[in-house]
């Protein structure tokens, strides 16, 4: 069973947002996790779908795997770094601001 892995750094959303995506996609074979991608309302589905096509494409390269008989074994969101910004509050003072990034890591394998 060959496996086959891509990943994006510093990705800018808060990975609470992206697992809601990651854990929609896990264990979906990979073209009708695409597919399905297409009709979700959030923002980051973009992201999740370029990883996955990444992934393929590596299959592709590396091991000249057919995208057919690849399903999403793993896909991971982890939490990265943290931006710290400040915005402006009342009496002259700042808030701060936490702007949060995520690591994504998704791991394809063949079917058995």
């Amino acid at each position: 069973m060959t496996e086959v892995t891509a990943k994006v750094s510093n990705y800018r959303a808060a990975p609470r947002k992206v697992r809601l995506l990651a854990d929609f996609v896990r264990g979906k074979e990979v073209k009708r996790a695409l597919a399905e991608l297409k009709f979700v309302n959030k923002r980051h589905t973009d992201a999740i779908s370029k990883v996955i096509s990444s992934a393929v494409a590596n299959a592709r390269e590396n091991t000249n795997l057919n995208a057919d008989n690849l399903f999403v074994k793993s896909i991971e969101v982890q939490e990265g770094k943290t931006m710290k910004r400040w915005r402006a509050g009342s009496n002259g003072r700042g808030l701060p601001l936490r702007k949060r990034l995520s690591h994504i890591s998704v791991t394809l394998a063949e079917k058995a």
